[in-house]
């Protein structure tokens, strides 16, 4: 189906662009919502008739949305789920939920502003698209854990905590003590053998000192 954009979609086609695309998306999506017109002779004329206070309208969400985009960006939110010891969740995260997050830190968006690929089923830290214009994106951290305990954890580490990733950093400190352990027993090894090289030479030194007492002795007795 041929239709007129009204807006910018992405990774469609910018105002005024006449596209193609799929009956259903016009029908169910673009058409309902107003994003769009019919490629028509009658619309057409309409669109050109209406293109400059489409085009101011748009510039007064854009800058609005801006404003907007100042703060949300990068802002840090969380969902909590319940989850198997590797990780993987109980259901998912989705759109809705994101929106949801997102709404309760103090914001207002709709769930079709995230424009997330496909739904989210493991804990962990996720960077999550935010659409609020067709020409304004910003970017919100998502943390998905069990808690809040496990959220401020993986806030720390900047990764998901799981049985898994626990026996790791568990073995990953026996591993450093270990290696602590065996330097520390090589030092003291290398101090007792400076210790014992050192007592060694020091012997050495009384062995001579005596003999050449004693040669001295037998030379006095001789004269």
């Amino acid at each position: 189906m041929q239709v007129i954009l009204l807006e910018r979609i992405h990774k469609l086609g910018h105002m005024g662009e006449t596209v193609s695309v799929k009956p259903g998306f016009a029908r169910n999506y673009l058409l309902p919502q107003k994003k769009a017109l019919r490629a028509t002779e009658a619309n057409l004329a309409y669109f050109e008739s209406q293109k400059a206070k489409l085009e101011a309208d748009n510039s007064a969400r854009k800058s609005e949305a801006e404003k907007i985009a100042k703060k949300l960006d990068g802002v840090k939110v969380v969902v909590l789920r319940s989850a198997g010891e590797t990780g993987h969740l109980y259901g998912s995260v989705s759109a809705r939920d994101i929106a949801d997050a997102v709404n309760a830190a103090g914001f207002k968006i709709s769930r079709d502003m995230v424009a997330m690929h496909q739904p989210i089923k493991t804990l962990g830290i996720f960077e999550e698209v935010i659409r609020i214009h067709p020409e304004v994106e910003v970017t919100v951290k998502l943390n998905v854990a069990r808690n809040e305990i496990e959220a401020k954890t993986q806030w720390e580490k900047g990764a998901a905590v799981t049985a898994s990733s626990v026996l790791a950093e568990e073995e990953a400190k026996a591993e450093a003590a270990k290696a602590a352990l065996a330097a520390e027993l090589e030092a003291a090894a290398n101090a007792e053998e400076k210790v014992s090289f050192k007592e060694a030479k020091l012997a050495a030194k009384k062995g001579r000192k005596k003999k050449d007492e004693a040669e001295a002795a037998d030379e006095a007795e001789e004269a």
